[in-house]
Formats: structure tokens, sequence, C-alpha cells
């Protein structure tokens, strides 16, 4: 069961597929993650809530 490296929550093994470099075996970051987004192939800091 693969999670995030960021906040650990759960991602399937096709959302790594598409979303992970090659090299790695999980997402740095993921659609659960309040703090950071991904911006193309970048990572950074999420510049307002994305909270509810």
């Amino acid at each position: 069961m693969a999670t995030c490296q960021n906040c650990s929550s759960f991602v399937t093994e096709a959302y790594v597929r598409v979303f992970a470099p090659d090299e790695m075996e999980t997402v740095r970051v993921c659609p659960n993650c309040e703090d950071k987004l991904r911006d193309g192939a970048e990572i950074r800091e999420a510049r307002s809530s994305r909270g509810n």
C-alpha cells in the first residue's frame, strides 16, 4: 500500500504510477496535502489554505 511522503495519506498504485517520478515508489505530495502542492514537476508550498 502506497502512502504520500508528505502527509502519509493512502494513495493508489495508479496515482503513484502517474504522479511519482520513475525512480520513486511513492508520491511526494498528494491531493490530501494542505501545505504543499504539485506545480508541474516541482513541489511548492501552498499559497492559501486548501482546507474547508
